[in-house]
């Protein structure tokens, strides 16, 4: 039996040629309750100079909205967001962490690590076949399994 698709897979799939066409990286989908509305959250990024701006958004949003009527993933009223990940963002997916590599990061774990549940490091990569985060701390380097993570965001010293 197939499964069905989630919102966020059916939408990823229709919004990813489309960012690819205009030089963007679709960085994530979320399809969220927030308050009493839901909301489909498209976060795209780029390596152009000066990162997504408000008229990137505004292009991606323009373009996307028709595509989404036409296909009709979603079944309930919801507002549409596109916006940028921002300059401490949140990681989750391998290609996330391989992106973000030589950034500072804190991680944040469900069960403590030595005895911390919280960590700042700088982000090494990802190992896919082992499933987990690469940092390095105080110079040494250290793995952790992606799935004892709670969060793990880049931090952008002000």
């Amino acid at each position: 039996m197939k499964q069905k698709q989630s919102v966020a897979e059916v939408v990823t799939a229709l919004a990813k040629p489309l960012c690819e066409e205009f030089g963007y990286l679709l960085w994530d989908v979320e399809y969220v309750k927030e308050g009493a509305d839901m909301i489909l959250r498209l976060t795209i990024d780029t390596d152009a100079e000066g990162g997504i701006t408000i008229d990137d958004c505004e292009k991606l949003h323009r373009a996307i909205d028709p595509i989404l009527d036409e296909a009709d993933p979603i079944e309930e009223p919801y507002m549409l967001a596109v916006s940028s990940p921002g300059v401490e963002r949140t990681l989750t997916k391998p290609e996330h962490f391989e992106r973000m590599a030589g950034e500072d990061v804190n991680l944040r774990f469900f069960a403590a690590h030595d005895g911390k549940k919280q960590l700042r490091a700088t982000l090494e990569g990802y190992d896919r076949e082992k499933d987990e985060v690469v940092v390095r701390i105080d110079g040494e380097e250290k793995r952790f399994p992606h799935k004892e993570l709670a969060k793990c965001e880049t931090v952008f010293d002000w």
